[in-house]
Formats: structure tokens, sequence, C-alpha cells
């Protein structure tokens, strides 16, 4: 959850606040406001399925959990990774029990020290965290935490207030890591469009004789029109199409997910919108081997929560899911990949600040009306 100063909250509460004493006769107008606007009109929610938790992690509120990863290592390992803001440390799962395993990090600025870690991505025997007020990308080997190096910090253009990550591998051997970046201006405001072409930053991470080694490649985020990302958080991408979806958490006249291209352009398109009835939050996407599969994305709320489900090629809505008990979901995490408890993989969402609900993703699948398919091949 992207936090917001005190001047958009209060605004926040009177808009909302002028939605619930809103006539019956402007509600009815919503759907002609929102095509209007050039997004899809918001679809019955009347189909929505919810889909029971396998089981829930403990419970701690004082960590305030943020994002989640799983990591698949070559001795059996099934760990499931969660980032706790407010303790600043990494928790460590058993995936398929849910059982506590360790806690990694404290308060600092040294590696292997963490100040409020957000954004987390497991890629091989790495995992990539970010820490919005250090502010940095740290680079952790598994299984051992062992702390590698940080990169984001320093250079020409710093990162200044980051908060998600997606990283690609390449037929190099390199990984290429896309973290978005929400600065605001002196007063906490979303700054104005010419000054969001830093939106997203994207590196380039090698590992040398001599160690791990990052560069910056590019920055980007449109300055005008369809593709300007005002509040960003999640991000994901798909490698095979040449996308990423960046998600848009203002909730005035955006809430949606922003399609780029992985060279940084816009393309054109916008997922998800009039769906969205909250703030767009952590996407995951279900990949089958034939090139089809499915995007999900959570719609975080606190008295109702939402998966929304949209097709891989076309950005199609398709439908929704929640929880029995997950609420203001955060970040999410999808495995394809079998494991005890969970034979068809699983879906990890953040439940309310506290703790981490675990789904199994055939069950998921089946309330879908969704197939299940062989992902590509690694």
């Amino acid at each position: 959850m992207t936090t917001f100063s005190a001047p958009r909250r209060a605004a926040y509460r009177a808009a909302l606040l002028a939605a619930l004493l809103m006539p019956l006769a402007a509600c009815e107008r919503l759907h002609d406001l929102v095509d209007d606007l050039g997004e899809a009109p918001i679809p019955e929610v009347a189909g929505l399925t919810t889909v029971a938790e396998r089981y829930a992690t403990e419970r701690d509120p004082q960590d305030n959990v943020d994002s989640v990863a799983v990591w698949h290592g070559p001795d059996g390992q099934h760990w499931l990774l969660a980032t706790a803001k407010e303790t600043d440390r990494l928790l460590v799962y058993d995936a398929s029990t849910g059982k506590p395993l360790q806690k990694v990090g404290q308060s600092g600025t040294e590696l292997g020290q963490f100040e409020r870690p957000n954004g987390v991505f497991v890629i091989d025997d790495l995992a990539l965290v970010v820490e919005r007020d250090n502010p940095r990308v740290q680079v952790l080997r598994l299984p051992d935490f062992e702390p590698l190096m940080h990169f984001g910090g320093d250079g020409e253009r710093p990162l200044r207030k980051p908060y998600g990550l997606w990283a690609q591998k390449l037929a190099s051997g390199d990984y290429r890591v896309w973290v978005t970046d929400n600065y605001e201006t002196a007063d906490g405001e979303i700054p104005p469009p010419a000054e969001l072409d830093q939106r997203v930053q994207q590196f380039l991470l090698r590992e040398t004789a001599e160690g791990f080694v990052a560069r910056p490649e590019r920055h980007f985020g449109d300055t005008e029109g369809r593709g300007v990302l005002k509040i960003v958080e999640s991000i994901w991408g798909d490698a095979a199409q040449g996308l990423l979806m960046v998600a848009d958490e203002e909730q005035h006249a955006e809430r949606n997910i922003k399609v780029y291209r992985l060279d940084g352009r816009f393309s054109g398109q916008r997922m998800g919108g009039g769906v969205f009835h909250f703030q767009p939050e952590g996407i995951a996407l279900y990949t089958c081997a034939d090139g089809s599969g499915w995007w999900f994305a959570a719609d975080q709320g606190k008295q109702a929560n939402y998966f929304h489900v949209f097709e891989r090629r076309s950005l199609e809505y398709h439908g929704s899911f929640s929880g029995q008990i997950t609420l203001n979901t955060d970040g999410v995490w999808m495995t394809q990949h079998a494991f005890p408890g969970f034979a068809g993989g699983a879906f990890f969402a953040v439940h309310d600040d506290g703790n981490v609900a675990a789904f199994d993703l055939r069950e998921v699948l089946r309330a879908m009306n969704l197939k299940t398919c062989a992902p590509p091949a690694p």
C-alpha cells in the first residue's frame, strides 16, 4: 500500500463522503461518466466467487507485511518470503504449511539491514528487496540470505521512494530489473506530469568474478496522455509478450494498470479500467506453454477485497474472486510449481498488513472456470 500525505487523505475522505451522499440519479449516471473517461463500464460483481484459503500464517500486525515471494530450492526447500515494513526484516515461512522458519535482518543501512523493506522478488537463488527508506534494492543469496550488494541508491538519477520491482533473466545470464519509484513533491503530493518521467527505473544486474554489479539502463514514464503514471507501486512483466504491467493507485481518475513495453514505451493500453473499486495492487501472471494465460490483480480494500482476472493476450476482464478472510491485500505471488500440499501450485496474498494467506491454485482456477495448463519450459 502506498502511503498518502495528510492533504491527500483528507481529499479522499471528502470524495468518499460525497460519493456516499450522491443521489441515486447521479449514481445511475456513473456508467456514462466512466464511458466518457474512455474506460469500460464498471462490471456487475454479482458473479463474485469466494475461494477458501488453505492456511494463513501467524499474524503480527506490528510487522506491517507488504509483499511476498516464493523460493523453490534445489534441496527441497519451499519457502515463502514476506517483507515486514515496520520491523525492517524478512519473514520466512514453510510455503507448504505456513510454519514460521526464521526472521532475517534488522533496522539499519549496512548490507543485510533494511529500512522499510517493501517489494521482494525471487529469481534463481537471489532475493531482491526494495527498501523504501534507504532507498535502494538489496541483493541476497539464498538459502543463507547472504547479502551481496545493493544498487539504485546513488548515481545520476538515484531512487527516491521505491516500492515494487520485477526482474527478468536474460539469455546472457544477466538480470534486468525494473523498479517503481513513487517520488513526491516537498509537500507530499504527486509531482506535475512533466516530472513523472522517472516513475520506473531499469537496471542491468550482472554477476562477475568479483561479485555482482548493477548499472542503470533507462528510466521512463509518460508525461502526458493516457500513460502518465501517477501513484505507482506494483509492477509485473510478461517477457513473452514484451509487456510491463504498472499499477496506478490514484483513486479519482485512474485505478487501472498501465501497459508499458519492456523498452519503456507506453503501449496505449490500460487494463482494468472500470473494474477496480479500490487500489490496484499486487499483480501475478498464470502462463501456459501455448502462450495463453491469465493476469491476476489485487483490488485492495479493507471492507471488501477482490482478485480480478484478465485474459493474458486481450487483457479483457474475465471475473473476480475473494477469499473467505483475506482483506486489504498489498502484494501477491503465484507459483505454478508443484510442492507438498499444493500439487498444482499456489497463490499467496497479504492479509491486512499482518500475515499471508495461501490459496490452492487449482481451486482458484476451478472456481474461476479457467483451464489448468503446463507452464512454458524454463
